[in-house]
């Protein structure tokens, strides 16, 4: 694996992760926000509105060139690397909005900042999940069907209990459902971009991975303005960015054979920095919301995220 390359892909990939999420959540809050309120707006028509409205459509922009590049990496490298890797694109994120406001970031920012970091590259280094062993021919195997039906599956249970649960728990329940739906996709991203290399483009069209992974893709894609519609991103954007990078890591031990160190030292010490990575991953989500939600409600035109 070209270590190097796949860092650098995986974080420039984070950039239009970064800018995607913030339009998507500018498109959720202004289709929401209507003479008549935001609970007679129905799921259907919110859905359609979406599908037509220019933020949403930029979004989809970024999301392409980011999912290339983030295919790109999983193609080279670990899916326990490259997930985990991407929620960078939360600090990534608050420098971005920082510079377009013209704004220091704050002691608070970059403590967590450095927490995310250092967490991250306390467990690349300690798990040795940058020299990952993979199964031969892993892209055709059964796994990533299996864990493809059953994040479906979640994502399906989270958003009926989303539906008829107190109104408190629909962003969170969401946020469940479209971080299991991510890291079920990277997965499926490594799947098709194997199949790709290993038997050629027209292999890769005829497989049951392609149709599959636009499935998850485009669900996710969806659920997530569902969940940003459903309450502050406060309450969806920290689930996300959680159950994403961790699910992720068990996705690529499960289905690509991805080898972790074991014994107890080691195994201690991923399962302390995976913990210190995902309290900084809801610290730094909680704190990219304040600076969305607090762009969204200041006077003037609606900033659009570019």
């Amino acid at each position: 694996m070209n270590y190097p390359l796949v860092v650098a892909t995986a974080l420039a990939s984070t950039v239009f992760a970064a800018v995607s999420t913030a339009l998507k959540h500018h498109s959720a809050t202004a289709l929401s926000s209507t003479p008549s309120g935001p609970a007679r707006v129905r799921t259907g028509r919110f859905l359609a509105s979406t599908l037509r409205h220019r933020w949403w459509l930029a979004a989809l922009v970024a999301d392409a060139v980011g999912f290339t590049l983030q295919g790109f990496a999983l193609h080279l490298g670990a899916v326990s690397v490259v997930q985990p890797l991407l929620v960078t694109a939360l600090l990534t994120s608050l420098v971005i909005t920082h510079v377009s406001q013209r704004t220091p970031m704050s002691r608070r920012e970059w403590g967590w900042g450095a927490l995310l970091v250092a967490s991250l590259v306390g467990f690349l280094v300690v798990s040795g999940a940058s020299s990952p062993q993979l199964r031969p021919q892993a892209a055709d195997r059964g796994p990533a069907a299996v864990c493809a039906a059953l994040a479906l599956l979640l994502a399906v249970a989270c958003v009926l209990a989303a539906r008829r649960g107190p109104a408190r728990r629909r962003a969170p329940l969401l946020g469940i459902a479209v971080g299991t739906l991510y890291a079920c996709t990277a997965v499926l991203i490594k799947a098709t971009t194997e199949v790709w290399g290993n038997s050629g483009p027209v292999a890769m069209l005829s497989s049951w991975q392609l149709p599959v992974l636009v499935v998850t893709g485009v669900s996710g894609l969806l659920l997530a303005q569902l969940a940003f519609r459903a309450g502050p991103l406060h309450t969806s954007l920290p689930v996300i960015a959680t159950v994403d990078p961790l699910l992720s890591v068990l996705l690529g031990v499960v289905v690509y054979d991805e080898q972790l160190r074991t014994g107890a030292g080691p195994v201690a010490a991923q399962v302390g920095l995976l913990a210190g990575l995902a309290v900084a991953a809801v610290a730094l989500s909680r704190l990219n919301a304040d600076q969305a939600e607090g762009a969204s409600a200041a006077p003037g035109p609606a900033p659009t995220g570019s």
